[in-house]
């Protein structure tokens, strides 16, 4: 007669391992219901009316990804390309160029990417944009600090950027009363096709299901290899 007989060994060692698998999945149920709200928020912000940029960090958090217009001067002395990588691959940068307003306060425009043989402004001259301009693009609000610990760091001394630090790039470019938000330019084509905007990513991936069930499936696994096993070793009684 078969009978289930537990050992300790890979009892101490499946309880806790099943727990911790159910414990990754419920957390990806959670994550799946943030990444949801999120999507849901993110396409609702886009369909909304266009607004001038706002005043305040408050407003800005508020307001992002809201369409938003804003009226200025580029100034292209000023550029920052920050390292990017286009949706096919292609290596290249982010062209950020500050955007003074009126009243003197400057907004930093990612007006787009170009591929690394448009690095120089000389290899697109007509992107160069010259008098005031009015910018289309959605609100941004760059983060407090480095994205992720793989993200390289910033390099001001070398002119070498891979994440959007505000502060950072006025001190780099000696400019005053930058707001500490940005804007990323719509896909309004530039003159001579460079900077090509429309850089905001939109399409968020949302595979927190798929995890959810892969890791409730290795806790079911676990779980019956552990009675089976203990069902084939066991003994009469």
């Amino acid at each position: 007669m078969i009978r289930f007989r537990p050992r300790l060994g890979p009892t101490l060692f499946t309880v806790p391992a099943v727990a911790m698998l159910v414990a990754l999945g419920v957390w990806q149920l959670q994550r799946l219901e943030w990444k949801t709200r999120l999507i849901a928020e993110r396409a609702t912000a886009v369909a909304t009316t266009q607004v001038p940029p706002p005043q305040t960090l408050g407003e800005a958090r508020a307001l992002e990804f809201h369409p938003v217009i804003a009226e200025g001067v580029f100034l292209h002395d000023k550029e920052i390309l920050l390292n990017a990588i286009a949706a096919k691959g292609d290596a290249g940068f982010d062209v950020l160029t500050p955007l003074r307003e009126a009243d003197g306060r400057i907004v930093f425009v990612n007006r787009g990417f170009v591929p690394t043989g448009r690095k120089d402004p000389a290899a697109r001259p007509a992107g160069q944009l010259a008098g005031t301009m009015h910018i289309s693009g959605l609100l941004r609000v760059p983060p407090d600090t480095k994205p992720s610990w793989f993200t390289p760091d910033n390099r001001p001394d070398r002119n070498d950027w891979f994440w959007i630090d505000l502060p950072a790039m006025a001190a780099a470019d000696r400019l005053a009363e930058v707001v500490p938000f940005y804007i990323d330019a719509d896909a309004m084509p530039n003159p001579g096709g460079w900077p090509k905007g429309g850089v905001t990513p939109l399409a968020l991936p949302n595979d927190h299901l798929q995890y959810a069930i892969t890791w409730f499936s290795l806790a079911a696994a676990l779980v019956v290899i552990y009675v089976v096993y203990h069902s084939r070793t066991g003994g009469p009684g």
